[in-house]
């Protein structure tokens, strides 16, 4: 089979089409599990033992697999042909990652314990200045399995009314009833664990008044309501399902905010300005604070008191949420990663884009989550890198939105010591071997030039590590020129300290000599949710949808186990 590409009127260049076949080592594994070139049930069964990995398998499991290659017309009554196995190892019941949504994990530690799936500015469209404001994002973020979703609370320009918008900027308002009513259709239809709405709010006792009842009354019996402000734990996942918690500053707190603002960056000045604000609200009458308000929130997030140098001190007869740019957290972890992970054993720590990410760009989560920081809040409109992350992050433990955090970040040594993931004297705990093999079905979810007008695509992949500092490596194959049935045949090696604050990052570029390479797919999955063995890796969109047909074939191998 050729394919042709016009150059000119009068010129046309042919290439010859190869089909995708088996590499050369599927083909020898094939014949040494099968016997005159057919694989039985129980020869399959071997394969499916020793080499995938599954112990759990028996018969009736790979008569299940048989049973679906059936409908594919690859099957024969006495076994399978070398077709039907390869084409059950490019299948989707041939996933790296666990076939069923289930949650795996214990559920029932505290929330400190878990990362949360952390919307930032969830009612936002576009960019952070003058995109639309709307109901979507919210209703796309939450069937995405989000469970951490922000709104900011303003005035109307009556003054009469809260609206959700972002302040300070062109962006557009949206009404607060109708933000309210989506996470109530929503908020349980993928996943049965609390939604958390983080309120940032700029309103008036009075509007804090009728905000409160409006809150109340939209969200009924779902709405989990803790009075005790000197909670020594949070709830668990499990114990909340169901329910939807409110998280912001209490009334005084936020006035506390209001009055010591000012254009000083000095952290001395500011602490001192905390310290004058609270003296100035414990003189405020108590019927100017909101209490019906004060009332409605679950989680309570404090002021970063003390600036830098004493801001993770923390209460030991209170739990808190504490928010912080993505720069405070970077020179945090550079000076006291150490104090970050302690005061995440206990408390929230909630991270937020820096205000100069006007395109709504997003940061690298690791720097968070290997610090034990529970809410990463990104921009869920964006896409990149770090959002292919975020979403690669929480595909771990059914999609329910909710990650167990490793013991690493919530227990001390046996000395007392507590975790640095900076360190360089971390020693190695496993080595994961990545071998990738081809890649198919680009042919048929791309028009024919979309990569090259005059040829076939040039594929080549990047595999890599985000994780500690210490295992955070990238390598890459070698170009296959003209192909749309790319064959790498490359095995890379990746040490590893802290495996399970890992994450398995794969792209696919078309190599291009004049202009920027062309993105091809890409995917991203928590190597703690790993399948061992030869797997088909299903690549996705820049927006991170699945591609119909793309996939590559791949090996997986962790040793030791």
């Amino acid at each position: 089979m050729k394919e042709s590409f016009k150059v000119c009127f009068c010129c046309v260049r042919n290439f010859k089409v190869k089909s995708s076949e088996p590499p050369e080592e599927i083909k020898n594994l094939f014949h040494d599990y099968s016997q005159d070139d057919r694989m039985s049930a129980d020869e399959m069964l071997r394969f499916v033992i020793q080499v995938q990995g599954e112990t759990h398998a028996d018969i009736n499991y790979v008569k299940d697999i048989f049973h679906r290659l059936k409908h594919h017309g690859v099957f024969h009554p006495r076994g399978i042909h070398l077709e039907g196995f390869y084409g059950y190892l490019l299948s989707d019941f041939n996933s790296p990652l666990p076939l069923t949504r289930e949650v795996w994990q214990d559920m029932n530690q505290p929330l400190s314990h878990y990362f949360l799936y952390t919307g930032h500015n969830s009612y936002l469209t576009g960019n952070q200045l003058n995109s639309n404001s709307s109901i979507e994002p919210i209703v796309k973020a939450l069937r995405n399995g989000v469970r951490v979703i922000e709104l900011d609370l303003w005035p109307n320009s009556s003054g009469k009314e809260a609206e959700v918008r972002h302040g300070g900027t062109l962006t557009s308002r949206e009404d607060l009833q109708k933000c309210l009513n989506v996470v109530k259709e929503n908020a349980f239809q993928v996943s049965a664990y609390p939604v958390v709405l983080t309120l940032e709010d700029h309103l008036t006792p009075i509007l804090q008044k009728k905000v409160a009842k409006m809150v109340s009354k939209t969200f009924g019996g779902s709405l989990f309501q803790c009075t005790d402000e000197t909670t020594e734990c949070f709830p668990s996942p499990e114990s909340l399902k169901n329910k939807i918690l409110i998280s912001t500053k209490p009334p005084k707190e936020y006035l506390q905010t209001q009055i010591s603002k000012g254009s000083t960056t000095d952290e001395s000045t500011r602490a001192k300005k905390i310290s004058d604000a609270e003296e100035q609200v414990q003189e405020e009458d108590e019927e100017s604070v909101a209490i019906e308000y004060r009332d409605l929130i679950s989680i309570h997030a404090g002021n970063r008191k003390g600036g830098l140098k004493n801001c993770l001190n923390g209460d030991p007869n209170r739990v808190i949420r504490l928010s912080m740019s993505e720069q405070w957290l970077e020179t945090l972890a550079k000076t006291r990663g150490p104090d970050l992970v302690k005061f995440t054993q206990r408390n929230l720590l909630r991270i937020f884009p820096k205000t100069t990410r006007f395109d709504s760009s997003n940061y690298d989560p690791l720097v968070g989550w290997i610090h034990g920081a529970q809410m990463v809040a990104f921009n869920m409109q964006s896409h990149g890198r770090y959002l292919w992350m975020m979403q690669g992050m929480f595909k771990a433990n059914g999609g329910c939105g909710y990650v167990k955090k490793p013991d690493v970040l919530l227990s001390n040594g046996p000395e007392g010591e507590i975790f640095d993931p900076c360190s360089q004297n971390l020693p190695i705990k496993t080595t994961l071997k990545v071998k990738i093999y081809t890649g198919e079905g680009w042919n048929m979810d791309f028009p024919l030039d979309h990569f090259d007008r005059y040829s076939p695509p040039d594929f080549y992949a990047k595999v890599g590590i985000a994780g500690v500092p210490l295992d955070t490596a990238s390598y890459r194959t070698e170009i296959d020129k003209d192909e749309w049935f790319p064959i790498w045949d490359k095995e890379f090696e990746f040490p590893l300290r802290v495996p399970e604050l890992s994450l398995l990052c794969i792209t696919v570029k078309d190599y291009d000599s004049n202009t920027q390479n062309d993105f091809a797919g890409q995917t991203c999955f928590p190597l703690s949710e790993v399948r061992p063995g030869i797997r088909a890796v299903r690549l996705h969109d820049r927006a991170g949808e699945v591609y119909k047909h793309v996939r590559l074939l791949m090996r997986f191998v962790l040793e030791p186990r």
